[in-house]
């Protein structure tokens, strides 16, 4: 049996339709008083109203941070660094917020004597996961309380019924189901329509992004500077994170760059259809495998391609408050200390085309590459060196030899095959 006891609760709010009804759920059920916290990582409209709603809704207090730099400097470029990437295509944007909102709503829960927090994610996603592992590394005294997983409300339309019962105002209809998530990096979409992976999303669902077809007939040219593998200029001139990555989103959204349609297997089991816009986040990518492509050497650069998977799964399954993501961290920032430079970017219909980079550290030089060069490369010292991996090899193929007359790799002459 559930424990409904709590005096004060601090719910993470969207305004969304399951947020905006779990404010007077916690009150009629709990008896506590709500309060509401909602970052800011860049949802843009949808805060439009947001604290008049929450407060319509019965909380007692509300609080809107901005924390779009924090979300970019501490969350997004560590990530990026890492080269992670869910799945070959998901650039884990909600999977980053998620650990950021959520100790900031451990910070206020102590902040205000809270005893609880609360969250609106389903029991059939990872963001449960994802919020409660954080309440737990940061804070394991708090209560955590689940609506979806308590309630008898099954359904989206079922949540709007309540809504109106209780007479909360949310912008959600039966006729528009989608379910999003929108920050600074990126939006997703995720029900409705799409829960059929056959259908070709419709284009009126996209929110960020020109289609490739209709983006514009001329490439556009950006270059981007780097220090330490932070993005710190666009074609020549310092900005900001924030002011930065907006002009990325832009330029990359009128092109028609970051759309990703996916079924990715949840951390609970289960596959899920998805489609998201991450126009500036996969430009902001490709360019930093491009700079790392010339300042890191071949084992370094090997090496971290393979842990970048894990780092992928790790900040997918909601563990950012972990020993081995601050190891993992503490190895890429140590191979970030050369990425230092500037890479050129061609944007067209679709297409993230490196186009030109270079770097104070750059280890390709054309002198040494050069086939006439002897000072640093001598040809004369492949012959060792290909005697050297290939004897193994060669062992092996003279024991074939001697025991069947022939390499087991040696290919059958067809020719002397005939069809009857």
């Amino acid at each position: 049996m559930t424990d409904q006891s709590a005096k004060k609760v601090v719910l993470a709010y969207s305004g969304g339709l399951d947020t905006s009804i779990i404010v007077p759920w916690l009150i009629e059920n709990y008896g506590c008083e709500v309060i509401c916290f909602c970052a800011d990582l860049g949802q843009e409209d949808e805060l439009d109203g947001l604290e008049a709603k929450a407060r319509a809704s019965g909380a007692s207090k509300v609080y809107l941070e901005d924390l779009r730099e924090t979300f970019l400097l501490d969350y997004v470029f560590p990530t990026m660094q890492a080269g992670a990437v869910y799945e070959r295509k998901y650039l884990l944007g909600t999977s980053m917020a998620r650990p950021l909102i959520a100790k900031r709503q451990v910070e206020i829960a102590e902040q205000e004597g809270a005893d609880a927090i609360a969250h609106g994610c389903t029991g059939k996603g990872n963001d449960q996961v994802r919020f409660e592992l954080t309440a737990m590394a940061l804070n394991p005294h708090l209560k955590i309380i689940a609506p979806w997983r308590e309630w008898d409300i099954r359904s989206r339309e079922d949540a709007l019924a309540y809504a109106r019962r209780h007479n909360v105002p949310v912008t959600a209809t039966e006729r528009s189901i989608y379910s999003r998530d929108r920050n600074l990096f990126h939006i997703s979409h995720e029900g409705g329509p799409l829960e059929d992976p056959w259908l070709e999303p419709e284009e009126a669902m996209f929110v960020l992004s020109n289609s490739p077809e209709n983006a514009p007939d001329e490439p556009t040219l950006v270059e981007i500077t780097f220090e330490k593998g932070v993005p710190v200029a666009l074609d020549g001139a310092p900005m900001p994170p924030v002011p930065l990555f907006d002009r990325l989103n832009e330029l990359g959204g009128i092109h028609g760059i970051g759309r990703s349609d996916i079924v990715e297997n949840r951390l609970v089991g289960m596959k899920s259809h998805g489609v998201y816009e991450t126009p500036g986040g996969t430009i902001l990518f490709a360019a930093h495998r491009e700079m790392e492509s010339i300042c890191l050497d071949k084992a370094t650069m090997h090496y971290k391609d393979k842990m970048s998977l894990d780092y992928a799964e790790l900040v997918y399954d909601g563990m950012w408050f972990t020993p081995l993501r601050e190891a993992m961290d503490a190895f890429v920032r140590s191979t970030q200390e050369w990425v230092t430079g500037t890479v050129r970017l061609k944007l067209y219909k679709g297409n993230v085309i490196v186009v030109g980079r270079k770097s104070t550290y750059n280890l390709y030089r054309e002198d040494y590459a050069s086939f006439g060069h002897m000072d640093v490369y001598d040809q004369r010292d492949a012959k060792g060196f290909i005697n050297l991996i290939g004897l193994p090899l060669k062992v092996r193929a003279m024991v074939d030899i001697e025991g069947g007359g022939v390499s087991r790799y040696r290919a059958p002459d067809y020719s002397k095959f005939k069809r009857d």
